[in-house]
Formats: structure tokens, C-alpha cells, sequence
């Protein structure tokens, strides 16, 4: 598929994966949108990439459903519905076990991880629908699909949320042109090991995947034809070990 002028709608897009994704789809002639809290980081990416269509920027609070609400809202206005849209936002904590996490976390966790993502679904999935066309991409975790240490009980459980989300609605939206990949990334070298419970050195970070080679994956799975739907996808590091 040809994704000159294609409008695509990015969160968690200011830095790591979403970044990635955001630079790789705008080199490709896509006409992006790029969501964050932060706008610092979000200017700083549009501003590096020299693509045909300029990349544009919005913030974007995926707990806060009326920022939700304004990124979409402005995308719709300048470029029409979304043909696209890749949720990458997501967090974890430091404190990853049932024994020392604090009982907020969970909800925020969930609320960001997976209810964000719903969120952003409701938002474009109806157009797609309606002109039967439509690509919804979630970046989940190998997490999503093994409930490992590493990932600790909240990320692990809102990760498998986002899993049974992706799958039961492209099951529901399958004979209405729409198509749903859930992306299972391995470690990658993202701002989110800041939050590791044991601090990565610069020689694992070097190790494992790199945004880019995410990204890579994604615009392989947004070139396909529409009759074709990849509904799930694992890339992890060579190194690491998968069971």
C-alpha cells in the first residue's frame, strides 16, 4: 500500500518507539501526527525529520479522556479522519512486584496502558468502519504475551488487556475493511528502562533492539495491501531468550 497522504495518528510518539514509527511512516509520504505530554520532545522530533508531508505535533494525555478527545479532534481538522493509528503510549513503574506495589499504580498503569488505548480506538475506529479501510496498530510487549518478572504483575496484566483488546476487535471489525496487528517488542532501548528496578548499563542497551528496528516491522505491516492483516507480530533481541 501507498502511504503518500495516508493520515496517521501516533502516541507515545516523543521519544523510543513511538518516535521511531512516527519518523519511518513520515519518510514514507505519510501525513503524521505525532501525540505526547510533553511538547518539548514532540517539536524536537517534527523539527528532525525532513519528510514530504511536515510532521505535525499535539499534546496528548492518554489517562486524560478530553485530551484524548482535543488530539483527535485536531487531527480530524486539519487532515481528515485517520487512516492509521499506532498506540505506543504506555508506562511502567519501579516497583513491580504484588509485594511492593503501591495499589494506585495499578489503576494508573491500566488507565494509560490499556484504557488509553481503547480510548484512541473509539475514537477513529467508527470512520474506519463506515468507509470500510482502516489500520489500527498496538504496541504491546512480549509482556502481553508471557506474564514475565521483568515486566512486573500491573505492566503484565495491562499488556495482556491491550492483547484480548486488539484481538476481540478485529474479530468484531474483520469483514468491515478493518485491520487490527498487535506488536510484541522485546527489550528495546526506550526511556521506559529508566524505570527498571535494576538501573541497564550502556552495553545491554547497545545489545537489544533499537526504536528503529520497531519501526521497520511497522511500516512493513502499513505497506501491506488491504487484504492482507498480520494480527500479530514478536521481534525481539537475538539474545533474549524466548519461552
Amino acid at each position: 500500500m501507498n502511504l503518500k497522504d495516508k493520515v496517521v495518528a501516533i502516541t507515545g510518539g516523543g521519544t523510543g518507539i513511538g518516535a521511531g514509527i512516527a519518523r519511518e511512516l513520515a519518510m514514507a509520504g505519510a501525513k503524521v501526527t505525532v501525540g505526547g505530554r510533553r511538547e518539548a520532545p514532540l517539536k524536537e522530533l517534527a523539527s528532525s525529520i525532513d519528510s514530504p508531508n511536515p510532521v505535525r505535533t499535539h499534546t496528548i494525555d492518554v489517562a486524560d479522556n478530553d485530551s484524548i478527545e482535543a488530539f483527535f479532534q485536531d487531527i480530524r481538522a486539519s487532515d481528515g479522519d485517520v487512516d492509521i493509528l499506532v498506540n505506543s503510549a504506555g508506562i511502567n513503574i519501579a516497583k513491580r512486584t504484588m509485594a511492593d506495589m503501591d495499589p494506585d499504580e495499578w489503576d494508573r498503569v491500566l488507565r494509560i496502558n490499556a484504557t488509553g488505548a481503547y480510548r484512541c480506538i473509539h475514537q477513529v475506529i467508527g470512520a474506519m468502519r463506515d468507509r470500510h479501510d482502516g489500520l489500527i496498530i498496538n504496541i504491546s510487549s512480549v509482556a502481553g504475551k508471557r506474564a514475565i518478572t521483568l515486566g512486573g504483575v500491573v505492566y503484565c496484566a495491562s499488556k495482556f488487556a491491550m492483547t484480548a483488546m486488539g484481538t476481540a476487535v478485529a474479530n468484531e471489525v474483520r469483514h468491515e475493511g478493518v485491520r487490527i496487528t498487535n506488536v510484541y517488542p522485546g527489550e528495546v532501548n526506550t526511556p521506559i528502562l529508566d524505570n527498571r528496578p535494576v538501573p541497564v548499563s550502556d552495553e545491554h542497551k547497545e545489545s537489544i533492539l533499537q526504536p528503529e528496528d520497531i519501526a521497520s516491522v511497522v511500516l512493513s505491516i502499513c505497506q501491506l495491501p488491504p487484504r492482507a492483516c498480520v494480527p500479530e507480530i514478536v521481534i525481539k533481541p537475538t539474545t533474549q531468550e524466548w519461552v
